[in-house]
């Protein structure tokens, strides 16, 4: 008996090892570092659902059966480093969307340009979905032409507060998390790249209808409220109409960086739109050009 509790131990302590210790390789530039936290009422106001907001040392956003809440920059920006802290709800939250994105979409309704960062709830015991997704000039209205991909992580971002962040260049747009770099879409194409000034968004609401396994499962209020944490905002980039290329950082990315890329798209990307062989291709020619 005192040898199947010991074997029971290892096991353990072996599966906590095996988790935890399978983080990316260093990217070597730590780029969040180089841009400053900000508060909340320094950059943002809120958007919508007022009262399901709270501001303190960060800010608390939640979605119940009566409303979600949004909040957006104090001004649009050309190019820059978008980024914030957060942490998200355990357990069931399927149909739950929270988000950090860009988007114009108040500016030009019905041929916006948006970069987003998108968490899709889950149910028990099924690990969070992170999407990243770029519209341009309109492929997010009407008839819609995604760019998705999907991640899910190294860790449990329920468990504690994670860095999640955009760089946008003129040249082009790298998502990361905790500094690790993700994903890289650089300007091949000038009609299939943003170029136009985008606000700053976070937001929390029921996406039921195609969040969590294509809307098979909804948003189930027996567990509300649903809630975000977000804090240590960054946000830093060009705000008038003429950007020069070295706005916000434009180089790309480095060897090492692209080693530790490399690394989590090979572990946990589970969905890319340019090998989706059902979607259009002739609508995303980025996928084919060089």
């Amino acid at each position: 008996m005192a040898a199947q509790v010991f074997v029971i131990c290892i096991f353990i302590v072996w599966s906590a090892v095996a988790v935890t210790g399978d983080q990316p390789p260093s990217p070597g530039v730590y780029l969040g570092g180089q841009f400053p936290s900000l508060s909340f009422d320094s950059s943002f106001r809120n958007l919508w659902g007022p009262s399901h907001q709270r501001v303190d040392s960060g800010l608390t956003i939640w979605l119940d059966r009566n409303s979600g809440s949004g909040f957006k920059s104090l001004k649009p920006f050309q190019s820059g480093y978008f980024g914030a802290s957060i942490k998200l709800q355990s357990g069931y939250t399927a149909g739950v969307i929270t988000t950090l994105y860009l988007s114009n979409n108040q500016d030009y309704p019905g041929n916006h340009d948006e970069i987003d960062i998108e968490f899709l709830g889950k149910t028990f015991g099924e690990p969070y979905t992170l999407q990243t997704n770029i519209y341009v000039q309109g492929s997010g209205d009407g008839r819609l032409i995604g760019r998705e991909m999907r991640y899910h992580l190294w860790f449990d971002p329920a468990q504690d507060f994670h860095h999640y962040s955009i760089l946008w260049t003129p040249s082009e747009i790298i998502f990361f998390v905790d500094d690790v770099p993700i994903r890289s879409y650089p300007k091949k194409i000038s009609s299939t790249f943003p170029q136009r000034p985008m606000w700053v968004y976070g937001s929390i609401w029921d996406a039921s209808s195609w969040a969590t396994d294509n809307g098979r499962y909804k948003a189930d209020y027996r567990y509300e409220p649903f809630v975000a944490n977000f804090k240590d905002f960054k946000v830093s980039g060009c705000g008038d109409s003429i950007c020069h290329p070295d706005s916000a950082s434009s180089s790309s990315l480095t060897g090492q960086q692209r080693v530790a890329m490399q690394w989590v798209q090979s572990r946990y990307m589970v969905y890319d739109y340019c090998r989706d062989n059902s979607k259009d291709h002739s609508l995303t020619p980025e996928c084919g050009a060089s």
